[in-house]
């Protein structure tokens, strides 16, 4: 029987270097809005169930982290460089 010669393929991986997708600022941002939150159910465990801080600063500091600081934490873009923008503009 005839031997077959089989080559054998190496794959080469390419190395693409990625940034992370949020910056140092998006973080901070974040984790202010943990911490509103955290005090937000930290003030409404706070007293009797009709205590001001239960009924009204809970609610408000919850609304706000939940609403307002945690999305602006996600949606939030740095400043991109000259080359970045050339960047994305080749890859579309």
């Amino acid at each position: 029987m005839a031997k077959i010669k089989t080559k054998a393929r190496s794959k080469k991986k390419k190395v693409v270097e990625r940034e992370l997708p949020f910056s140092r600022q998006n973080y901070i941002i974040f984790a202010v809005g943990v911490l509103l939150i955290l005090i937000g159910y930290l003030a409404l465990a706070q007293g009797p169930y009709d205590s001001f801080s239960s009924m009204s600063i809970a609610p408000v500091l919850l609304v706000i982290g939940y609403c307002i600081v945690i999305p602006i934490a996600i949606m939030l873009r740095g400043k991109q460089t000259v080359a970045d923008e050339a960047e994305v503009k080749q890859g579309d």
